[in-house]
């Protein structure tokens, strides 16, 4: 991800002071789509690519929400085109009264048309604005679709989401047999990248069969020398969901709790829950909730309904069965979710969202429906499992010991009021900017990167925290232990916004947060320690775009008194050739890039009269070499830290960073063909 520098914009008011009908513009059909489609996926990066795939697969998950699907298949072509598959019902072909033309045609080419404003055909739906389908269309090459229904097959083909034939029935469907084919390029003009990853919608398939399990969904790729597949079906729903995410954490409970009950709303509308926990021997809270299908990063009403009821559950079982004696160690929520992992999942008829990111949910009647379903179940469970409970209330004491111990160390790193951005660390560099949007920090590996960092940085808006060694692993560590450590309470102040429940992100002191590592096995471990402390007790900084990871060269190629620096072998090698075919001629310019000797850190190697050395690390750069490399916003590659699926990160991380060593192992060699640029 390139970034521009920052520049103060003096806007003088130069508009046409004639302002009439005539500057008024009006986007007809889908042009709006393609004008602003950031609007409407997001982004046009790798993120809003794949959300194309996951707006036509919702689609066919609504179908199976209202019972008439089964199966979704998704194919990843090798032409670089995607295919969804369904047994639905069909998108109806038939004539619309109010467009005068095919129902399949309306679906496909207006916004806010579908099946989802009307109940009768949908009682629940993710995707309720009636503008999936369309904007993939709008932002495709090409796109077909295939309607089977009435014993015949219907087809239509858009060119960027215009209509490039009527619909026609192209053949006979098998007796009985029904369902939608979406077939779709992403325009060029709109999205650079346009190579889709298997395992980013795999991994959103597999979610969507855990809150499905009527559901069997597949994906396999048929792209050349990537031959893959994988089918996703779970019978026990959310159940399993809870145990993929705590696989790699051992459980303290024999048997996961599961809950499950509907009710009506305030307008008899049914409201379906259920609900899925366990508790495992770590520290973290994993609480993940969708409403239909949806996740809801922010929670909402039904996360504070299912809040609220285990509190008061576990604490009316605790006093009852003698586990906690009056005037003892007053038990808090806090105390009864750590170690927590659940799944909440609710299917709301008209849910309202809110939040930054348009995923919290706000009905206000969800709160007291999801308490009414599952505190009585969640207390029957206790009665009817006591030994799990009995394990589960003596972790919450533990945790309270814990909590107790955590308040003094917070305590400590509050007398000159830390949190609050007084009393900065000395070793910061702060920047002289006061505007979060107009300064960054590096969180620098090291006290020699560090200097160097501090002295070619642009003093006005860049700060350098350095940090010394590696940081307290926080995915093994309670709070009191990580409060303690000198490095973590030092990006704490620095960020200024607290952590965990306290977190503000109004009270973030810097737009970025940029990681800065060596390109070594050190760093990336140092990166990784980093990445858990943000995800565990900063999330929102993540999820808010804050968190960035700066990308340093690796070689140095030298010819004469020119120098160049590549970010890995591949653009090592093109610097070579460039330089040999200036030398040689342009014939040369017509062979392939030659494959350089492999450098390792630390060495120089001299090739017919070019120099090429390999970094050690950040310190080994001078100032100005590491401002224009790594540190000028007008040349530097920094990489946005980003959450695509929170479930599938958690287990990462727990992975990664937690006690069990085979799942480390297998993810280490599943994974190790996308490592570049590391001596392992």
């Amino acid at each position: 991800m390139k970034e521009n520098k920052i520049k103060q914009v003096n806007v003088k008011n130069s508009a046409n002071s004639n302002y009439t009908a005539e500057d008024i513009t009006v986007l007809k059909g889908l042009e709006a789509v393609r004008r602003r489609p950031a609007m409407y996926i997001g982004d046009v990066s790798t993120r809003g690519l794949h959300h194309l795939v996951y707006e036509v697969v919702d689609n066919s998950i609504d179908e199976a929400l209202a019972g008439f699907c089964k199966n979704i298949h998704v194919y990843i072509n090798n032409d670089g085109s995607v295919t969804i598959e369904d047994d639905g019902r069909g998108i109806p072909t038939d004539i619309h009264a109010g467009e005068k033309r095919s129902a399949l045609e309306v679906v496909m080419t207006v916004l806010h048309a579908g099946g989802k404003f009307d109940k009768h055909s949908y009682k629940v739906s993710g995707g309720l604005h009636g503008v999936g389908v369309s904007v993939v269309n709008a932002l495709s090459e090409q796109l077909e679709v295939e309607v089977k229904r009435e014993g015949k097959v219907y087809y239509q083909k858009y060119r960027k989401g215009d209509p490039a034939a009527q619909v026609k029935v192209i053949g006979k469907a098998d007796s009985g047999k029904t369902g939608t084919k979406t077939t779709f390029i992403p325009d060029g003009s709109i999205f650079k990248n346009r190579t889709f990853k298997f395992e980013t919608i795999a991994e959103r398939l597999r979610e969507l069969a855990f809150l499905n399990p009527e559901v069997t969904l597949a994906i396999k790729d048929e792209r050349k020398n990537q031959k893959q597949e994988e089918k996703f079906h779970f019978k026990g729903g959310i159940m399993e969901f809870v145990k993929y995410i705590d696989s790699t954490r051992p459980s303290i409970m024999k048997k996961v709790m599961y809950a499950k009950g509907e009710a009506k709303d305030e307008n008899s509308r049914t409201v379906e829950v259920e609900i899925a926990f366990q508790y495992n021997d770590q520290y973290n809270e994993n609480i993940f909730s969708y409403v239909n299908n949806i996740n809801t990063h922010e929670g909402g009403t039904h996360m504070v309904g299912f809040r609220t009821a285990l509190t008061r559950t576990l604490n009316n079982y605790a006093y009852k069965n003698g586990l906690v004696k009056e005037g003892g160690v007053q038990l808090t929520g806090d105390d009864f979710r750590e170690g927590l992992t659940a799944v909440i999942s609710v299917k709301v008829p008209e849910p309202q969202f809110e939040g930054q990111t348009k995923t919290k949910l706000g009905n206000s009647e969800v709160k007291s429906i999801v308490e009414s379903i599952f505190g009585p179940q969640l207390f029957d469970w206790l009665e009817e499992n006591s030994p799990d409970a009995k394990r589960i209330i003596e972790k919450c004491l533990r945790a309270a010991e814990a909590r107790e111990a955590a308040r003094k160390a917070r305590d400590l790193t509050r007398r000159k009021n830390a949190f609050d951005g007084g009393g900065l660390p000395g070793k910061l560099a702060d920047c002289s900017i006061n505007d979060p949007e107009h300064c960054e920090v590096y969180i620098v590996e090291g006290d020699s990167a560090g200097g160097s960092a501090k002295q070619g940085r642009d003093r006005r808006f860049q700060a350098i925290l350095p940090l010394k060694g590696k940081i307290l692993n926080v995915e093994k560590a309670r709070l009191h232990k990580i409060l303690e450590n000198d490095e973590i309470r030092a990006i704490f102040t620095v960020i200024g916004a607290g952590m965990g429940e306290t977190f503000d992100a109004s009270k973030i002191r810097y737009g970025k947060i940029i990681i800065m590592c060596d390109a070594d096995v050190d760093g990336s471990h140092i990166r990784t320690l980093l990445l858990t402390l943000f995800f565990r007790y900063m999330k929102e900084i993540i999820e808010l775009g804050h968190l960035y990871i700066a990308q340093p060269p690796l070689y140095k190629i030298k010819k004469g008194k020119q120098e160049f620096y590549a970010y890995d072998e591949e653009e090592r090698d093109e610097i070579i050739k460039r330089i040999k075919s200036e030398k040689k001629g342009k014939a040369e310019k017509e062979e392939k890039p030659e494959k350089s000797e492999a450098v390792e850190e630390g060495a120089v190697v001299k090739e017919g009269g070019i120099t090429i050395s390999r970094f050690k690390g950040l310190g080994e750069m001078n100032p100005e070499q590491l401002w224009a490399t790594t540190m000028n916003p007008d040349t530097r590659t920094v990489l946005q830290v980003s959450i695509e699926n929170a479930a599938d990160a958690d287990r990462t991380f727990s992975i990664l960073m937690g006690d069990e060593v085979e799942p480390r192992r297998e993810f280490i060699e599943k994974n190790a063909k996308y490592v570049r640029n590391l001596d392992v």
